[in-house]
């Protein structure tokens, strides 16, 4: 090894162990408190066990009575049960680990022998954990010969093996074994055991998307796959539950599985350090593969088994005053198994100038529980509005807007994208521009994207041209909508409450703020684990200075998630946002959230810092686990159940992380390069979707760049689009701190101001890495001066924050 390298790995090792310092410092739990939070067991179990994905099943699943199951793989008895980082890193009760599901289920007869081998020799090895950003990927199996797996069939009739994987926050997956591919471990068990056993069944304890290509080597040898995903402390009793038939799998894929890497069209342009060009486009996943290269899926978006089997009857499809609604008529056709159905619509735009895929999903809807024989008539109704297409180069004649095309409309009803069915086509005889709107974060450094196609010998081939650069003068519009100052009262003794109860205006009441009280507004206070918050936060932001306090102004403490409340008190541990995704049960979802919310206020948390909803744009994300789907539409409408939940109980959530943080690789400064068009169509439109179904009260904006202006410094994004064009009222905050910048367009602006500017809110945790409490001055360093902040800038971020706690339930406030 080169001296470089290791002075590079060396010092990797110290910052990982830097930042494990803070994370342990804010997170430790306090072991003593165990409380569970009534309810919460069951709704974990249900979602756990409703997102688990079957996708290959030739009957031996479910277990039956007659059946003794010999249990192979380490993580039977260390369950990944979440993904590592911030958003996993909760003090939870208790966590069921899958053995001992099985062993509790009552109705599980497993081997006993075997299960007290893999006890024995886990106690003996424990596993290294790791640090920040060196968490393992798999654990070592325990050492097995062919007389171990002899044994066992000797006295269980049926095998089911367990090979576990895990990811991160701030690190990719990788193209090797242990992580994308199976570890020549691994492929030994399977021979080994498959090679005794007929029909095994293979669970996935996983977080994202791996290699499949295994499964044709071993063919009818392995019976049955379950993606059971990472499943929070119920992980256990869930699959107990599948495996028995006491639930029968409903969860549907939300990520298109391909037949290898490299047939992803993000494969050439995904984990470099500097930048990726988005040359796929608007064609991420399912819409890539249904479009150009359906002969390379192996499992396609929306797919996913039951024990029981379906029919769908398409019904009718009608368009009333700009709505469109599908019926159909499920039934259950088995005659044994109770389940659960998800019907998908898709839609195709032929004949028109703008190119758009051969499927795009518009909408979908989850029967009840149906009993063999019983049907359900369900209506899947959404806006005309999924039709259109942004139009970013004028081929339509209406340049930077909404269009709906002149062309025809098809809809295909079904279970998942590739088998979907016509059933009905919509002609719309002209073009309509739907919204005119102006050019937002395009691409500064132009690249060849995917925007026509060429059809040889039947076959769609895609062609690249130069993406639009940025025309945008953004100096003039910053400037022409440039707040007009609240002019300085000073202390006038008006009250937070005065505002509540309609005694002053809130103008009134920011009048009396002095700049050095806009500043502390503008951040939180320093500091994770703050003194003013529940021990173990990630921050508190609002009134962090006692005369902020004084004036009734609340200090907010914000928390991390998804997956549960970070807090040194015992909080429970949900399921990763895959599953969530995979359930396409809204109402389940939210019923999840619901009881999280309430979980909040018990132990003091003001805003949960979830849901995650960045787009699957590769497998290799190392931290997909902890968002939705390769598709906009599932992640928008399960980031409104998560927002709607944990709203119900007044509390807010914070979406993130705002916008194209679709890798972990120097996260901090990766500049993700796309077209407007792919920007809106795919990357935003989550965002758009959850804001205007489930009104977030903040939002967090990423640590990456998007065509060169890093997610906390984007006017464009966090000012035109999210509040202009989409009406948003809520705060935006940063992610944990920020990078050093000059605005371009005013380079005397720097960092906080830079920020301000572009109406970011809060820079969170409000202060630099080491910890010192003390306001940088970039705020207020220009303020006065030419082109400096301005007075009704610092305001403005002042009311979106108060806006935030007049939001919130009131509580009284600590005026230490």
């Amino acid at each position: 090894m080169k001296l470089s390298e290791k002075i590079m790995r060396k010092l990797y090792n110290i910052a990982g162990k830097f930042v494990n310092s803070l994370s342990q410092e804010q997170g430790t739990g306090d072991k003593t408190d165990k409380t569970v939070t009534p309810g919460m067991p069951e709704l974990i179990r249900a979602v756990a066990a409703e997102g688990a994905v079957l996708i290959k099943n030739d009957g031996v699943l479910p277990f039956t009575a007659d059946d003794n199951v010999a249990l192979f793989g380490r993580t039977q008895i260390e369950t990944f049960f979440v993904g590592y980082g911030s958003g996993g890193d909760v003090n939870e009760p208790y966590k069921i680990n899958y053995l001992d599901g099985i062993r509790s289920s009552g109705v599980l007869n497993f081997n006993n022998d075997l299960a007290d081998k893999y006890e024995s020799w886990c106690a003996k090895n424990p596993v290294d954990e790791g640090v920040w950003g060196r968490w393992p990927r798999y654990f070592p199996e325990m050492p097995f010969d062919d007389k171990l797996v002899a044994d066992a069939a000797d006295t269980s009739n049926r095998a089911v093996v367990f090979i576990g994987r895990s990811s991160g926050e701030d690190r990719e997956n990788a193209l090797s074994e242990g992580s994308y591919y199976l570890t020549s471990e691994e492929l030994s068990l399977l021979d080994k055991v498959t090679s005794k056993f007929e029909s095994t069944v293979v669970v996935l304890n996983i977080g994202s998307v791996i290699d499949f290509a295994w499964i044709d080597k071993y063919a009818d040898k392995i019976g049955a796959v379950l993606i059971s995903w990472q499943g929070g402390m119920e992980s256990g009793n869930a699959l107990a539950d599948i495996l028995s038939g006491k639930v029968s799998p409903s969860g549907k894929l939300t990520d298109t599985v391909a037949v290898s890497y490299d047939d992803y069209p993000s494969s050439n342009d995904f984990g470099a350090k500097e930048y990726n060009n988005y040359t796929e486009d608007i064609f991420v996943g399912y819409r890539y593969f249904s479009t150009f290269a359906v002969d390379k899926i192996r499992y396609p978006f929306g797919f996913g088994m039951s024990y029981a089997d379906f029919s769908l009857e398409f019904i009718s499809a009608d368009v009333k005053q700009g709505d469109v609604a599908v019926k159909v008529k499920v039934t259950n056709t088995s005659d044994k198994f109770s389940g659960k159905e998800t019907v998908q619509v898709y839609y195709s735009a032929e004949n028109t100038k703008i190119l758009n895929p051969s499927r795009q999903l518009v909408g979908f809807a989850k029967t009840k529980l149906l009993a063999p024989g019983e049907s359900q008539e369900l209506t899947v109704n959404f806006s005309a509005s999924a039709f259109n297409s942004y139009d970013d180069i004028g081929v339509t004649g209406y340049k930077y807007a909404w269009v709906f095309e002149k062309g025809d409309y098809i809809l295909y009803l079904g279970t998942d994208s590739l088998n979907a069915a016509a059933v009905k086509t919509f002609s719309n005889p002209e073009t309509k521009c739907v919204e005119q709107l102006t050019q937002v974060s395009a691409a500064q450094y132009p690249f060849d994207r995917i925007d026509a196609v060429q059809t040889v010998n039947g076959k769609k081939i895609p062609l690249k041209h130069k993406t639009p650069e940025s025309e945008t003068n953004l100096k003039d519009i910053i400037l022409d909508d440039m707040p007009a100052d609240i002019p300085f009262t000073g202390d006038k003794g008006y009250k937070l409450d005065d505002v509540r109860n309609g005694k002053v205006s809130l103008d009134d009441f920011v009048a009396q703020l002095t700049p050095d009280e806009l500043e502390a507004i503008s951040r939180g206070d320093y500091v994770m684990g703050s003194s003013l918050g529940a021990k173990g936060n990630a921050g508190t932001l609002g009134g962090v200075l006692k005369s902020l306090r004084d004036k009734g102004i609340p200090a907010l403490t914000t928390t991390d998630g998804p997956s549960g409340i970070r807090l040194r008190a015992s909080c429970s541990l949900l399921p990763i946002g895959a599953i969530l995704a995979c359930t396409w049960n809204e109402e389940l979802v939210e019923r999840l959230y619901t009881a999280v919310g309430a979980e909040m206020k018990v132990k003091g948390s003001d805003i949960l810092l979830a849901p995650g909803m960045n787009i699957h744009r590769s497998p290799l994300c190392g931290r997909n686990f902890e968002y939705f789907s390769e598709d906009p539409l599932v992640s928008g409408k399960i980031a409104a159940c998560v927002v709607r939940g944990v709203q119900s109980s007044g509390l807010s959530a914070c979406p993130k992380h705002f916008a194209c943080n679709n890798q972990e690789t120097n996260r901090c400064h990766n500049d993700s390069r796309l077209s407007e068009r792919a920007l809106r169509e795919i990357y935003l439109k989550g965002f758009e979707i959850c804001v205007k179904e489930s009104a977030p009260k903040c939002i967090m904006t990423s640590y990456n760049k998007i065509n060169g202006v890093w997610g906390h410094y984007n006017y464009e994004l966090c000012t035109t689009v999210l509040r202009k064009e989409w009406g948003y009222k809520g705060m935006v905050m940063t992610d944990w701190w920020m990078r050093k910048s000059k605005s371009p367009e005013f380079p005397n602006l720097c960092d906080n101001a830079y920020r301000v500017r572009a109406q970011v809110d809060v820079l969170m945790p409000g202060g630099g890495r080491t910890g010192k409490k003390k306001p940088d001055g970039t705020l207020l360093k220009t303020y006065g001066k030419a082109d400096g902040i301005k007075l009704g800038e610092m305001q403005r971020v002042a009311k979106n924050v108060i806006g935030l706690a007049l939001a919130m339930p009131d509580k009284s406030t600590d005026s230490h």
